[in-house]
């Protein structure tokens, strides 16, 4: 007789999870292995290696503490010492210029220190899609367990984030974890679920200042308990169990808090405060302004209620959320647009995660429709009420999204795509033998899901699907880290190595990576952040041209937007000045000789000036033509000669204009 197969056991199906979950972290990290470092990793790494290691509390203080000491703990185990506090950059918090100096300047092992702290992070993108897993198995059993995990573990968004040393993925993880053990706690009363929920939002608080979100969000879930709750025990014993526990995660929180900066109020390490401050301003600068809650901010800082460094942090992000520039769909906003985050999740997300998305909403919205007019309310009422805590963090958090003006990526929407993986496990029940034609469509969608992630690896961040034409064309559409953020100097390295050697290079980037570290021999047109040795003042020329998308864009460029003829004006009357402001700078006679009637910083300022304006001119010159390369997406690269550039970047404002229409006419003719 033949052996029967016995169902396996819950161990080896959970055992299965872990080693899903692994494969995503396993995946996510060696596609970034392949990147640079991005825009916010180095000061994430210099300013967690300042909080273990020195106490200090100044770098950074706006993106919480939890995952910066995360990432950095491999240097801080290590031993690896930062740079002296000698550096001007230290004194003044500027984490951008001092993290250059720690990654790029001291001969430090910078892509193994980096590669080591991304992993710390693809741990816990793993971590979130256990959640994942284990609240889906809670709702819809193991099938639908397994296809939740496999939505999250071939997500392109969570794999770009996935294992970057920053606290996007670790924010995500806590609004899941928080709002699931909060619910899980109304629902089962003891000690220890209370602990466990208090030291989770505890954790929350010092991940990302986002964190205040969960407010609202406990609020919502605590009123569907509450109402649930007091029919069977009444009022006012559910009140005040609510009432008592609020209290204690209250007081959790606070303590947690902190804790984790070192119980002193001081952001300033006491042996190296001499003469420090923090980035970009006193408190006063970042008090201006602030609008209804600055009294309650000023007496949490007088009474020394929460750490400096906190409450600082907290001042800085609600100051900077206020107007912050953005681009989109080729316009450029200071305050954004309520589309963004809509269009963002829309050309974003893979198809087959759409499709699913759609019919589990239309689904769910037949499945309400039928309770009520069938009048089976309190039935509807119990299949609902699991999904309170995951319903209040989608709600919650996509309502502050559309009003938020703080538009500058599609990983701000990250912590809402847990909530629909775990709800796409209901489809999990049409895995069955017994419905062939429903799995094979379930089936073929997460393949589908899959293969998409596939083929966008190892650029996981610059994924757009087919609906925009593919990553190709999202420069045209989104910037910055959605899909532009630093990561690919070593795509540009190789394109160079292989099209263009004994070329001349100019290189426009945006992000905290290194050039020369990577290998990279080009002239430096404006880049962000400025950091580094001053760079050289140069003429352009015929050659090769590599530029970010970002600052194609001019986003960040104190230009954007439309060429006026007031810029014209000022662009002509400095650009008469360029022989002599290269002769300032080249010839050391003349230099003596202006500076009696000119002093230093005007120069400088006037070159800064000129500098912009004439790569403003230049990129409005090449948005319109197609690159004739690229490097991840991210990265375009245009081949231009000395007559190109003469009309980009000198010629007269109609031979300037002649040269776009012509750039126009021949891209829409497929030239």
């Amino acid at each position: 007789m033949a052996r029967r197969l016995s169902p396996p056991s819950a161990a080896f199906l959970v055992t299965l999870g872990v080693l899903l979950a692994l494969l995503h972290a396993v995946l996510a990290l060696t596609a970034a292995a392949t990147k640079s470092m991005t825009a916010d990793e180095i000061a994430h790494l210099t300013a967690g290696l300042a909080y273990n290691s020195r106490a200090d509390y100044r770098l950074q203080p706006e993106n919480g503490n939890l995952p910066q000491r995360l990432a950095a703990v491999p240097m801080t185990l290590a031993g690896v010492s930062l740079p002296p506090a000698t550096l001007p950059s230290w004194p003044a918090a500027d984490v951008w210029n001092y993290g250059h100096a720690f990654f790029f300047e001291r001969g430090l092992a910078a892509d193994e220190w980096l590669f080591l702290g991304r992993g710390m992070i693809a741990l816990v993108s793993a971590a979130t899609g256990l959640l994942v897993f284990c609240w889906s198995r809670a709702l819809f059993g193991w099938r639908g367990a397994f296809f939740s995990l496999t939505l999250f573990v071939f997500c392109p968004a969570f794999l770009a984030h996935g294992a970057l040393a920053t606290s996007d993925v670790v924010m995500a993880f806590f609004f899941l974890a928080a709002v699931g053990a909060w619910w899980r706690h109304l629902e089962r009363p003891g000690a220890g679920g209370a602990a466990l929920s208090a030291f989770v939002l505890g954790l929350a608080c010092v991940a990302k200042f986002s964190a205040v979100l969960l407010a609202p969000m406990f609020a919502l879930s605590a009123l569907v308990w509450l109402v649930g709750r007091a029919r069977v025990a009444g009022w006012r014993p559910s009140l005040a169990r609510l009432a008592r526990s609020t209290a204690i995660h209250l007081v959790v929180a606070w303590a947690t808090i902190w804790l984790f900066y070192g119980f002193r109020y001081g952001a300033f390490s006491s042996e190296l405060a001499g003469g420090a401050r923090f980035y970009r301003g006193d408190w006063d600068w970042i008090l201006t302004d602030f609008g209804w809650s600055r009294p309650i901010l000023v007496i949490a800082r007088d009474w020394h209620l929460l750490p400096e460094a906190f409450l600082y942090g907290f001042a800085f992000v609600v100051q900077f959320a206020k107007e912050r520039g953005a681009f989109f769909n080729g316009d450029y906003s200071l305050t954004g647009w309520v589309s963004f985050f809509p269009f963002t999740f829309l050309v974003k997300t893979t198809l087959p995660l759409l499709i699913l998305v759609v019919a589990g909403a239309a689904s769910a919205a037949r499945m309400v429709w039928t309770g009520i007019n069938t009048g089976r309310i309190a039935a509807l009422n119990i299949r609902l009420r699991p999904f309170t805590p995951l319903a209040a963090l989608f709600v919650v958090y996509w309502g502050t999204s559309l009003a938020s003006h703080l538009n500058i990526g599609h990983r701000h929407i990250l912590p809402t795509y847990p909530v629909l993986f775990i709800a796409a496990g209901w489809f999990g029940q049409w895995l069955d033998r017994r419905r062939p034609v429903a799995s094979a469509v379930v089936a073929g969608l997460a393949l589908w899901h899959a293969g998409e992630s596939l083929r966008a690896r190892p650029d996981y961040l610059a994924y757009f699907n087919q609906i925009v034409g593919g990553p190709a064309n999202g420069w045209r559409h989104l910037v910055d880290s959605s899909l532009d953020w630093g990561q690919d100097l070593p795509a540009l390295k190789t394109w160079l190595d292989a099209n263009a050697r004994g070329e001349k290079v100019f290189l426009s980037y945006f992000g905290a990576g290194d050039p020369v570290y990577e290998g990279i021999v080009a002239t430096a047109l404006p880049s962000l952040p400025d950091v580094g040795p001053p760079k050289k003042w140069q003429p352009l020329t015929a050659g090769v041209y590599a530029i970010s998308a970002t600052m194609l864009q001019q986003v960040y460029s104190p230009v954007r937007g439309d060429w006026t003829l007031a810029l014209e004006k000022e662009f002509q009357t400095l650009r008469a000045l360029e022989p002599t402001m290269l002769a300032f700078q080249n010839a050391p006679a003349r230099r003596a000789a202006l500076l009696r009637d000119v002093p230093e910083g005007k120069w400088t300022a006037a070159w800064k000036r000129y500098e912009w304006l004439r790569f403003a001119r230049l990129c409005h010159c090449l948005r319109p033509r197609r690159p004739d390369g690229e490097a991840g997406y991210s990265i375009l690269i245009y081949r231009l000669g000395a007559e190109d550039i003469a009309t980009a970047t000198g010629g007269s404002l109609a031979d300037w204009s002649a040269l776009i229409e012509r750039t126009i006419a021949a891209r829409d003719a497929g030239m």
